[in-house]
C-alpha cells in the first residue's frame, strides 16, 4: 500500500533530496541527464494535469481517456524516480497515478495527507532540479 507523505516525512523528503542531490553532483553524466529528463518530466506531467483541469473547470466535461493517460504518466514518472532513488518525489508520482485511475473514487482525505498537490509536486522538483544546476 502506498504510504502518506506527512509533514513529519516532508522533512524526511528535503533531508533525502539533499543527500542525492550531493550524490548525483559526484555521478557520471548520463546518471545525471537522466535524473535531470526525469524531473523535467515531472513539470511537464505537472502542467499538463493543471491544463487538463482547466478544461474540465472551463467545459465541465470530463474525458476519461486522458485521465488514463495521466495516470500512466504519473504512474511511469513514479517507476522511473524510483530507479533514480528519488523515492518520495516517485511516492507522490504514485499516489496522483492512483488518483487519476479513478478520481471519482480516490480518497480526498488522503490525498491531502498525501500533499500531492500539482503545485506541490512541481515545487519539489524544480527545486531539485536547481540544486542540481548550481
Amino acid at each position: 500500500m502506498i504510504e502518506v507523505v506527512t509533514t513529519i516525512s516532508l522533512w524526511e523528503l528535503i533531508k533525502h533530496a539533499g543527500s542525492w542531490v550531493s550524490n548525483l553532483k559526484r555521478a557520471n553524466d548520463d546518471r545525471k541527464k537522466a535524473s535531470m529528463d526525469a524531473l523535467q518530466k515531472v513539470v511537464e506531467a505537472s502542467r499538463k494535469t493543471g491544463i487538463y483541469l482547466r478544461e474540465v473547470e472551463e467545459t465541465g466535461q470530463i474525458n476519461r481517456e486522458k485521465e488514463g493517460e495521466l495516470s500512466m504518466l504519473w504512474t511511469e514518472l513514479g517507476f522511473l524516480l524510483e530507479r533514480l532513488k528519488l523515492e518520495k518525489l516517485a511516492e507522490k508520482c504514485h499516489i496522483k497515478g492512483k488518483h487519476w485511475e479513478n478520481p471519482v473514487k480516490s480518497d480526498k482525505d488522503m490525498l491531502s495527507k498525501a500533499d500531492v498537490g500539482l503545485e506541490k509536486v512541481e515545487k519539489m522538483a524544480l527545486e531539485i532540479l536547481r540544486d542540481l544546476n548550481s
